[in-house]
């Protein structure tokens, strides 16, 4: 990473994976911030401009689903990768959230906090300010 630390964006209801998430970030060189529901996450991605959101889709207040819809109705936001870390494992739920622009999903059950911190960074490091994934 270069001088400046890249901002994270956790946006999670469960203070205590939430914390985890920001410590582990954090150890990593990254600035986080974290929301506990959609409302807050807006307030906070329109001041900071995150290299990253990682969104819940089960929250209070305004859900993950919701959130990515303001996102989509933003063009300041569009370009901002989201990855959603949640307890939905439906298809149908996978299969929405990449259609709203999702760009990586996992189930937390089933992935350890060290692939998901891994999937973050390189995600982080492969995506330009265009809002594209860079390919090989």
């Amino acid at each position: 990473m270069d001088g400046t630390p890249k901002i994270v964006l956790v946006v999670e209801d469960d203070k205590f994976l939430s914390t985890i998430l920001k410590t582990r970030l954090e150890r990593e060189g990254y600035s986080v911030f974290t929301a506990a529901n959609g409302e807050e996450a807006l307030a906070i991605i329109r001041k900071q401009s995150p290299a990253l959101v990682v969104l819940d889709l089960v929250m209070p207040k305004m859900s993950g689903f919701e959130f990515l819809e303001q996102m989509s109705m933003d063009p300041q936001l569009h370009g901002i990768p989201v990855v959603v870390a949640s307890q939905l494992g439906q298809e149908s739920d996978i299969a929405k959230a990449k259609s709203m622009g999702v760009v990586d999903y996992f189930i937390k059950a089933e992935t350890p906090i060290d692939q998901l911190i891994q999937n973050f960074k390189n995600i982080i490091e492969n995506h330009d300010t265009s809002g594209t994934i860079k390919t090989a």
